[in-house]
């Protein structure tokens, strides 16, 4: 199975210049914990809701723009990389979700939940997890 059959189509996304509310907003409609940032659509990096608390809201200044707490080493995958690839990849860089790019335009996102729930390899997706959040636990 490959990434396009199981990622979420056109993600809403914030810039550069968006506030952090903003941010989170959009994390609130969606029922989402990050949303990626782009600069004239391509990506730029990834705003999670543990980046806002822990940059943001403990500081109180909501009203900084999303380019000063974004996290800019993002991992990508490719609509056409299958979802043994994107899992692998998120084992190996300890990430829960990975922005899907095309042509250098992001076209998508997939998460661990998403190749969970559609893919049949249960083993597989909770050895993923488990390699995930093992390199949380390690950072503490």
């Amino acid at each position: 199975m490959n990434i396009r059959d199981v990622m979420t189509s056109n993600p809403r996304t914030v810039s550069p210049g968006d506030t952090i509310q903003n941010a989170a907003r959009i994390m609130r409609d969606e029922d989402t914990g990050v949303v990626p940032v782009v600069d004239n659509g391509r990506p730029v990096g990834v705003i999670t809701d543990r980046d806002i608390v822990v940059r943001a809201v403990a500081d109180g200044e909501l009203n900084r723009p999303v380019r000063d707490i974004v996290s800019s080493d993002v991992v990508t995958a490719r609509p056409d990389m299958s979802t043994q690839e994107a899992a692998r990849l998120m084992s190996e860089h300890q990430v829960r979700r990975l922005p899907v790019v095309e042509n250098d335009r992001l076209v998508g996102i997939v998460s661990i939940g998403d190749l969970a729930v559609k893919e049949s390899d249960e083993r597989r997706m909770g050895d993923t997890l488990q390699e995930i959040s093992q390199g949380v636990k390690e950072r503490g």
